[in-house]
């Protein structure tokens, strides 16, 4: 809490919505932080001495000569190695029954680092799943959602990354979760024993719906602390933008702005850019040509029957490095990241170069024969006679999704690649697979 010597305090409001108060206030900034009759508050809007404050909790009850004070400061978050292995709410406040942090305060909300002190991106992150490691390959300081529709289990899905990334922080940014949700992170990651590398932000259905616009910023302040000032490579997961945005859309309708497309406000494509352009790779001070800390940002956007048009993943799709897109594959029972509609932008920086040769050969082998399946599918569907390759394609796409695809397989990327292999040899001719004759030489099972 800023020092009360600057503190200002008054007593008349101009206005009050259902989310927010306005009133006039000299000297106060955007994005300070007040305290409306007993309730936090956060400055929204400044049109001379008329300030328009968002009530977090809302503005029920709230009488026009209401106190408002001023704290003098933004939101900020205390930063530390303490924070390891904790939980928090969306103030930055202990909500796993330990100590508040001694650290550091940081203003959340910053600006993105200058692209031009920003590195290429270079370095893999595995994940032991293979519809992201094989086909998608994930990149130090890249920024991807997970498009799911919200029946799908992208929360187990993050937490899978969580414990198999081979990073050194995992922040975890957590939007509207259930109870359920938020107690099943807790549980597997102290399960796991991994809680000394993972720190949590949590708003839950429970909570104000505005709080979750707190979120992000948490947890990318955090981020930056550990991948600027110690130099880690830092993964931070977020679960689910669209409740963001739904909580933009409702603070933007409560103001009376006039919407955009799908209710949202007119500046959800800044909104987000603000939050995914903290990814980056960072550059040794020392020595430019090597590679320091890193914020690599993966969230998941939740579509509405897999309508990808929505203002939310549309404008999703603008701002980050393609898109993995989780669907129930319907011949082998599992839950797999499809091949066809998921896109990694920067695995080429990686794949044969930083992973093994046969990488890229295998991979565009894997998903065209995948793809043969699915018109020989077509063709059986609609009465078609089914040729011997067909049979095979259709034999080998239930295996690959099984063995590979589907998301509770836990496997290195050179077993993936060995897995392939054996799946080409099982079920088809060196010649069919495409692979030039001289990885077949060397890796095809005999």
């Amino acid at each position: 809490m800023a020092n009360k010597v600057y503190q200002k305090t008054f007593t008349r409001l101009e206005a009050i919505t259902k989310a927010t108060v306005s009133l006039k206030a000299p000297g106060v900034s955007n994005d300070e932080l007040a305290v409306v009759d007993g309730r936090l508050a956060q400055v929204v809007k400044t049109k001379g001495d008329l300030v328009t404050l968002q009530v977090f909790s809302g503005t029920e009850g709230i009488p026009n000569n209401a106190e408002a004070i001023f704290l003098g400061e933004p939101p900020t978050l205390k930063v530390s190695e303490e924070l390891a292995g904790r939980f928090f709410d969306a103030y930055g406040h202990p909500i796993d029954g330990g100590p508040e942090i001694e650290g550091e305060a940081r203003p959340i909300g910053g600006p993105s680092v200058n692209p031009y002190k920003r590195k290429k991106p270079s370095k893999i992150i595995p994940t032991g799943i293979a519809g992201i490691d094989l086909n998608n390959t994930l990149v130090s300081g890249q920024k991807i959602p997970f498009f799911a529709d919200a029946d799908q289990p992208y929360n187990i899905v993050m937490a899978q990354v969580a414990l198999r990334a081979d990073v050194d922080k995992i922040i975890l940014g957590g939007m509207g979760l259930t109870n359920d949700d938020y107690l099943y992170f807790k549980h597997e990651f102290e399960s796991a024993g991994a809680l000394d590398k993972i720190i949590s932000f949590v708003n839950t259905t429970e909570q104000p719906p505005v709080e979750r616009l707190l979120i992000p910023d948490m947890a990318l302040a955090a981020a930056e602390y550990f991948a600027v000032e110690k130099g880690e490579k830092v993964l931070v997961l977020l679960t689910d933008m669209t409740l963001y945005a739904d909580a933009l859309s409702i603070v933007s309708n409560r103001m009376d702005q006039i919407p955009s497309k799908d209710s949202m406000p007119g500046s959800l494509y800044s909104d987000l850019a603000k939050i995914y352009e903290k990814a980056v790779q960072l550059p040794d001070p020392n020595d430019p040509t090597k590679d320091a800390g890193s914020i690599t940002i993966i969230a998941v956007t939740t579509l509405n029957d897999g309508d990808i048009t929505h203002a939310s993943p549309d404008n999703t799709g603008y701002i980050t490095e393609g898109q993995l897109y989780l669907r129930a594959d319907p011949d082998s029972g599992k839950v797999i990241i499809d091949p066809f509609r998921s896109l990694s932008r920067l695995k080429q920086h990686v794949q044969g170069k930083k992973t093994r040769e046969d990488h890229s050969q295998v991979m565009n082998a894997s998903v065209r024969l995948y793809s043969d399946a699915a018109n020989a599918k077509t063709k059986l569907e609609n009465g078609f006679d089914l040729s011997d390759y067909d049979l095979r394609c259709l034999d080998y796409a239930k295996d690959y999704a099984t063995r590979i695809l589907a998301i509770d397989v836990n496997i290195s990327l050179e077993e993936m690649l060995d897995t392939a292999w054996a799946l080409f040899a099982k079920y088809f001719s060196p010649a069919e697979t495409g692979i030039k004759q001289a990885l077949i030489d060397k890796y095809w099972k005999k």
